[in-house]
């Protein structure tokens, strides 16, 4: 991860504190430089912005494993994992599930109340996968490609407006110039740390083929 794209997020939570986003980005920033406290911390302040992002759950959990804080990991993993089955966000579940595995825990026996999002799924109610809410289908792909079209199916109207409103905030305050790649990029990466378009998901829709798990082509 370069120096000044972690600098950059640094400013960017200092700038609005209560921006989930920001401290999404800046604790998986701190992930992958192997400085696990800090990010331990910035994940643990996203989900408190917003405890619904199970992904956050996730990669607070690995941090703090790999910060040596594991009966802290296991309150944020089982926390997470009941709200990712909650809202039908299958891939991060898993991983947290295997993170808890590997710590010698069990993931949580899940309550009904967790199967919410599939019984609204089965009763023909569009589901949005970031919130686990009912929401109104996009009336087509926002962006062009198979990303966009991953949206379309499974992100609300409601969710992509917040998205929007997030990304002006995010080109604001990083002072993004569309006309240079890199800034381009930033933003496509914000948005889809918002929405939950994890690498695991741009795989499965062959935006990252399987053999160069560390390489995107550009799918919007």
């Amino acid at each position: 991860m370069n120096p000044e794209r972690i600098a950059q997020f640094e400013k960017m939570a200092s700038a609005d504190p209560t921006n989930e986003m920001a401290h999404f980005s800046l604790g998986n920033a701190y992930l992958q430089t192997g400085r696990f406290a800090e990010a331990a911390t910035s994940l643990e302040r996203c989900v408190e912005l917003n405890p619904e992002m199970s992904k956050a759950y996730q990669l607070g959990g690995e941090a703090m494993i790999k910060a040596g804080w594991e009966d802290k990991a296991v309150v944020m993993l089982e926390k997470g994992f009941v709200i990712a089955a909650a809202k039908g966000d299958r891939l991060p579940q898993q991983g947290m599930a295997k993170l808890l595995e590997s710590i010698g825990r069990h993931a949580p026996v899940l309550a009904e109340e967790a199967e919410t999002a599939d019984r609204l799924r089965e009763a023909g109610a569009f589901v949005c996968r970031r919130t686990g809410r009912p929401g109104t289908q996009l009336a087509s792909p926002p962006l062009r490609g198979p990303v966009g079209a991953w949206i379309c199916e499974n992100i609300s109207a409601e969710t992509w407006r917040q998205w929007i409103g997030q990304g002006t905030k995010v080109i604001n305050e990083l002072r993004l110039d569309f006309t240079r790649d890199r800034d381009q990029e930033l933003y496509d990466q914000h948005m889809r740390e918002y929405l939950g378009i994890d690498e695991e998901v741009l795989r499965s829709i062959g935006v990252i083929r399987a053999a160069t798990a560390g390489e995107a082509t550009t799918g919007a």
